[in-house]
């Protein structure tokens, strides 16, 4: 099975060989945006999920408090953007979610990285990099801002008690998400207090729905950011020069 664009490409040609069942892909959807077409929703139903509850986008632009929220963030970026604020870093509480941020950090960057401008999306992966990279983030250059994500996962794991030292009996049936939650609010009251710039999202419930929602902000807002700095959110015509000198290389 092959969801091609082209009906001249290398890939649809390999698929007739192979006699592999062929979908047809709009050209007129790039690929980091791809995300809620063909390309998303076909392993989607293969995962006995909704396609459906993925496309929320015609109901989100009619409510009030989805198009503020996309316009604040948009007029925060800019601001900082215009204040020498480049490197948008991703605090993730959600190991699940790594995923969901390689392909967001793909469209920030590879939509918005032209004419010298742009953003710098790095994924943190919390709370590892509390003990790696928090000191830095505390006490560095203050040419960062960042986003806290969490999903409030209902399968949660609780402490054993049995194997908690007296000294740490505050853990004592705590769950693990309680934990990694506590940490998080934690770590965001210390943000303040450093006046250190950031937002949060906090999934209630992981689901079609929710993750339906997260794709349509994050494009809404990548593309309103390129209008806004005047790029192409739509291109990435450097990156075509380094396809071209390798096949040149190669031939």
């Amino acid at each position: 099975m092959v969801i091609t664009e082209n009906k001249e490409s290398y890939l649809t040609n390999l698929a007739s060989q192979l006699k592999a069942e062929i979908f047809e892909h709009k050209n007129y959807v790039g690929g980091r945006y791809s995300v809620l077409s063909e390309v998303g929703m076909l392993p989607t139903e293969l995962m006995n999920l909704n396609e459906n509850k993925f496309k929320q986008f015609n109901n989100l632009i009619k409510n009030k408090n989805f198009v503020n929220n996309l316009v604040d963030n948009v007029t925060a970026t800019l601001n900082f953007i215009n204040n020498g604020k480049f490197t948008s870093i991703i605090l993730n509480y959600d190991e699940q979610s790594e995923n969901l941020f390689k392909w967001y950090q793909q469209l920030v960057a590879e939509s918005l990285g032209k004419k010298s401008k742009g953003l710098l999306p790095v994924i943190s992966s919390m709370p590892k990099d509390n003990h790696s990279l928090m000191q830095l983030y505390l006490d560095g250059p203050k040419k960062s801002f960042y986003t806290f994500f969490n999903t409030l996962d209902n399968r949660d794991t609780k402490m054993q008690n049995n194997n908690i030292l007296l000294s740490h009996k505050y853990l004592k049936n705590q769950s693990i998400q309680k934990i990694k939650q506590s940490q998080m609010l934690a770590t965001e009251k210390v943000f303040i207090s450093k006046k250190i710039p950031f937002r949060s999202f906090s999934v209630l419930k992981r689901d079609e729905k929710s993750l339906g929602e997260l794709f349509c902000f994050f494009i809404l807002e990548t593309i309103l950011l390129g209008r806004s700095l005047n790029v192409n959110p739509f291109d990435q015509p450097s990156v075509e020069l380094i396809k071209k000198e390798t096949k040149k290389i190669l031939s």
